[in-house]
């Protein structure tokens, strides 16, 4: 039997809240070295991928379907006012797609400032409007 989505984008929320969390302690560390730089990455990675998942779910909840990719999950979520610099969500969602499949430290020094300066605060500020988005429905 299916999950009902109402409830998918919520469980699926909270494990995006943790993934924030963690991502948020680890740039508290100031001029990390490669390895705490790999792990900020690393936190990166995952925070996106259940950040378009949670939007996925929360969107299926909301109606919309055929929206599979990340790409499209973005858009749909501009579209729908849940997100506002699309630009930046597409930016992130490149980024994150070359750190997954390569390693090279200038450019992981590039994508850890883009983190701390941009995507943080992007999925900061999602989570914060799908939180709000759980308290309407209560």
């Amino acid at each position: 039997m299916p999950i009902n989505p109402d409830i998918r984008w919520k469980q699926r929320l909270t494990n995006f809240e943790r993934s924030v969390q963690l991502l948020q302690q680890s740039l508290i560390i100031p001029n990390p070295d490669i390895i705490t730089r790999a792990a900020i990455i690393q936190f990166f990675e995952v925070t996106m991928e259940l950040a378009w998942k949670t939007l996925k779910d929360y969107l299926e909840a909301q109606k919309f379907i055929e929206i599979n990719s990340p790409k499209s999950v973005i858009k749909k979520a501009f579209e729908t006012g849940l997100i506002k610099d699309g630009h930046g969500w597409m930016d992130a969602l490149e980024d994150r797609n070359l750190t997954v499949h390569t390693y090279d430290e200038d450019k992981a020094r590039d994508i850890e400032c883009a983190i701390r300066n941009s995507y943080f605060p992007l999925l900061n500020s999602l989570l914060i409007s799908l939180k709000n988005k759980t308290h309407e429905q209560e």
